[in-house]
């Protein structure tokens, strides 16, 4: 096969899949970016291999056996990816707190309309649920095998026998694996599998009432809206804050220069709420400053993260580079 025709036949086979190997990759690397150069790897590799294929097996089993050696491969070269609180306790809203690790790697957000390939409203919830950030950090603690293990049989639903291929292994040692991940999720992160409700009503309008409160700064109504043990991280700062008053301390202290934001609708992340906001700039306008992304439980917000690597998110979700 020519590199031509090689590229058109990816082009009419894997572009449709695209998006569903953007999801695998990102569970597995816990970066949006990173998934992308996975996927354009695993792309790579296939036109390069494809006289190997010979219909030895189904099309979809080969590409994501690529896929997954390209994720292991990634893996075997780098630290995992946190949240802040997987580091450390929460502590004190005080500038002095504010701390970059130089060898931290973070979990970031990814698009839902990004991975979107489902149409059925029940494989939908699955892979909303499948990409939470606290699910995405608690798949960074198993050993990379174990993550694609867990991922192949609990999220696409694989079979044992399928994964056991596809890992050059058997059914014994896939199910084995299996049960070691699932114990070690239900350690690390017990509640990070817990299902959520999709969107009501009530939610809807319980953001749209935060929009405006945080906009004008106002900590009477955000009060209404915001859990009492709600919690706050901002990454690439290993600092991250438990409790509402410790939240607000923190907004009217070191954080008072959010007073005055601009709040915008991104859709969601990792099936989450999404904004962009913007801070008021000294020249005029609103420059960047944080991606926020909330998670509700029980008609309030339950945890705030404002990721403010901006120059490397906001192309991402489609945001502009500053508002006027």
């Amino acid at each position: 096969m020519t590199e031509a025709t090689a590229s058109a036949w990816a082009i009419q086979e894997l572009e449709p899949r695209r998006p569903e190997l953007l999801a695998y990759c990102y569970r597995m690397l816990g970066s949006p970016l990173d998934a992308e150069d996975a996927v354009q790897e695993t792309l790579t590799r296939v036109w390069r291999n494809f006289e190997r294929f010979e219909g030895r097996s189904q099309l979809r089993s080969w590409v994501y056996k690529i896929a997954t050696n390209v994720c292991l491969d990634f893996l075997r070269s780098k630290e995992r990816r946190v949240r802040p609180m997987d580091l450390g306790q929460a502590v004190a809203p005080v500038e002095s707190n504010l701390n970059i690790p130089l060898d931290a790697r973070w979990v970031e957000p990814m698009p839902d309309s990004a991975i979107a390939s489902a149409t059925d409203p029940a494989d939908i919830a699955v892979d909303r649920e499948s990409v939470r950030l606290a699910l995405v950090a608690a798949l960074q603690e198993l050993p990379p095998r174990q993550r694609a293990v867990l991922i192949l049989r609990e999220v696409l639903r694989w079979e044992a026998s399928e994964v056991a291929e596809l890992l050059d292994s058997t059914v014994a040692s896939v199910n084995s694996a299996l049960q070691r991940a699932r114990a070690t999720l239900d350690k690390v992160a017990p509640d990070a599998t817990s299902p959520r409700p999709p969107l009501s009503d009530a939610d809807r309008a319980l953001l749209e009432r935060y929009v405006r409160a945080f906009e004008r700064y106002d900590l009477t109504a955000l009060t209404d809206l915001i859990r009492e043990d709600a919690t706050q991280s901002m990454p690439p700062y290993d600092m991250w804050l438990a409790g509402r008053d410790d939240i607000f301390a923190w907004w009217l202290g070191p954080g008072i220069g959010c007073r005055g934001s601009r709040v915008i609708p991104v859709g969601s992340a990792n099936g989450s709420p999404a904004f962009g906001q913007y801070k008021p700039s000294p020249g005029g306008g609103y420059e960047p400053w944080a991606l926020q992304v909330l998670e509700l439980e029980g008609g309030r917000i339950r945890e705030l993260t404002f990721f403010l690597d901006t120059e490397r998110l906001f192309p991402l979700f489609g945001l502009p580079s500053r508002l006027v």
